[in-house]
C-alpha cells in the first residue's frame, strides 16, 4: 500500500472539517483552475472555429486550388483553356483530391430601373458542387446546369439583391462590355448569404454557357478548373503535386497553365487568420501562469491547515520527502477536480453556443453572425494533458525554481517539518 497516498486521501476526506478560513481559499483554487481550463478550451475552440468558418466560406467561392491560363491578364475575366486536358484523369484519382469542376468568370453590370451595379459572373457547369451554396441558401433553390441547354437562372447574395431592390424570381438585365455592349436577361432562382461582403457584393452564379457564348468559345472551352481537397492541412503538398502533374501541360496557344492555392489567391485573408494564433498562445500562457500561482497558494493553505498533522507524522518518523509527496497528492486531487469542472463547463457552453448561437457578432466587422466554436476532442485532451503536466511538474520541481511563491511554500513546509 502507498502510505503517502493513503494519508493524502485521509486528508482529502477530512477537508470539510478543516479550519473555516482555509476551505474558501481551497475552493477558490479549484474555481480558478476550472476557469483557467474553461478559458483555454474556449479560446482554442473559438479561434479554430472562426478560422475554419471563414476559410470554408472563402473556399466555397473559389475552391482549394485553381488551375487557370498563365497570362498577364490581371482582370476579373479568365482566359480560355481546353476542357479536355491530359492530366485530368490522373489528377482525379490522386489521393487527397475530392472533386474537380470547371468554371469561368466575366465582369458585367446589373441594371435595374434605378440602380446599376458591377458584379463578377461566375459560370459553372454540370459538374458544379452546390453543397456550399445550399448550406448558405436563404430563399429559393439552386438551379440545374445542363451541357446542352443554357439556363437563365442565377443566384445572387441577399446583400446584392437588397441593394438593387431585387427579389426572388425577379428578372433583370445585365450588360457586358467587350468590343461592343451586349445584354443578357437573367432570373433570380436563389438568394444566398455568407456575410463575406467582399464576395457577396460581387459574385453572381450563372450557367457557364453564357460566358462561353459571350466569349465566342465552344462547349469544350472553359476558364479553368477548381480543385477541392479532403484536408486543408494538405493544401501546400497537394498544390505541389498538382503543379508537378501540370509541369508539361500547355494551352492551345502554347501558353502554360498556372496553379494557385486559395492561400495564394487571397493572402491577406489567410495572413490575418494566421495572426489569430498568436492571440491564443498569449491566452494559454496567461492561463497557465494563473493556474500555477493559484495552486501554489492552495498548497500553502494546505500546509498551514495541517501543521499539527505534520508534526505528528514527523514524530512518527516520516521523512521530508514523504511529507512533500503527501501534499503533492492533495494538490493533484485539487488540480483534477478543477479540470473536471472546467471541462464540463466548456463542453456545456460549446453545445449551447452551437445549437442556439447565444453570443452574436457584428457581421460587418467579423464576417460571421455568431461566435463559432469548434468542438475538437483532440484539442481538449491536449489542453488537459499539457495543463496537468506543466502545473504538476512545476510543483514537483519547485525547489529548482526561483519563484518566490514556491520558495515561500517550501520554507513553510520545512518550518513545520522541523517543528518537533
Amino acid at each position: 500500500m502507498n502510505t503517502e497516498r493513503y494519508i493524502a486521501k485521509r486528508f482529502i476526506k477530512s477537508q470539510r472539517g478543516g479550519k473555516k478560513h482555509t476551505m474558501p481559499i481551497i475552493r477558490l483554487s479549484i474555481i480558478a483552475i476550472a476557469l483557467s481550463i474553461f478559458i483555454m478550451i474556449l479560446s482554442v475552440s473559438i479561434v479554430t472555429g472562426f478560422k475554419q468558418e471563414i476559410r470554408n466560406r472563402v473556399i466555397g467561392f473559389s475552391s482549394h486550388i485553381q488551375i487557370r491560363n498563365m497570362d498577364l491578364n490581371n482582370s476579373f475575366e479568365t482566359s480560355a483553356i481546353s476542357k479536355n486536358q491530359d492530366f485530368l484523369p490522373a489528377l482525379k484519382i490522386t489521393p487527397g483530391i475530392k472533386h474537380i469542376q470547371v468554371f469561368a468568370t466575366k465582369p458585367g453590370m446589373i441594371k435595374t430601373k434605378k440602380d446599376v451595379q458591377g458584379v463578377i459572373v461566375k459560370g459553372v457547369g454540370s459538374d458544379f458542387d452546390w453543397q456550399f451554396f445550399e448550406h448558405h441558401l436563404v430563399a429559393g433553390n439552386t438551379f440545374v446546369v445542363s451541357d446542352s441547354v443554357r439556363t437563365n437562372n442565377v443566384m445572387l447574395s441577399t446583400k446584392l439583391a437588397s441593394m438593387l431592390n431585387l427579389e426572388l424570381n425577379d428578372e433583370f438585365a445585365m450588360f457586358f462590355v467587350d468590343e461592343r455592349p451586349r445584354m443578357r436577361r437573367f432570373k433570380i432562382a436563389g438568394l444566398y448569404k455568407t456575410s463575406l461582403e467582399q464576395f457577396d457584393m460581387q459574385t453572381m452564379i450563372a450557367d457557364i454557357g453564357h460566358i462561353q457564348r459571350l466569349n465566342s468559345w465552344d462547349a469544350n472551352t472553359v476558364g479553368g478548373f477548381e480543385v477541392f481537397i479532403d484536408n486543408f492541412d494538405d493544401i501546400d503538398l497537394l498544390s505541389y503535386v498538382v503543379k508537378e502533374q501540370l509541369a508539361t501541360s500547355y494551352t492551345d496557344d502554347g501558353g502554360r497553365l498556372d496553379v494557385k492555392s486559395i492561400k495564394e489567391l487571397y493572402p491577406q485573408i489567410f495572413d490575418w487568420l494566421q495572426l489569430l494564433d498568436m492571440n491564443v498562445i498569449m491566452i494559454l500562457i496567461i492561463m497557465f501562469v494563473v493556474a500555477i500561482i493559484d495552486m501554489v497558494a492552495g498548497i500553502i493553505i494546505l500546509i498551514l491547515d495541517r501543521t499539527f498533522s505534520i508534526g505528528l507524522l514527523k514524530a512518527l518518523g516520516t521523512s521530508n520527502k514523504s511529507m512533500r509527496n503527501i501534499f503533492l497528492y492533495q494538490a493533484f486531487y485539487l488540480i483534477l477536480q478543477g479540470m473536471i469542472w472546467g471541462n464540463v463547463i466548456a463542453v456545456t457552453f460549446m453545445i449551447l453556443q452551437n445549437k442556439f448561437h447565444l453570443i452574436k457578432l457584428d457581421q460587418a466587422s467579423y464576417f460571421i453572425e455568431y461566435v463559432p466554436v469548434n468542438f475538437n476532442l483532440l484539442h481538449m485532451l491536449l489542453i488537459n494533458l499539457v495543463s496537468l503536466t506543466i502545473i504538476f511538474l512545476f510543483m514537483v520541481f519547485s525547489d529548482c525554481t526561483d519563484c518566490f511563491c514556491f520558495r515561500y511554500s517550501n520554507a513553510l513546509l520545512n518550518a513545520n517539518l522541523n517543528f518537533l
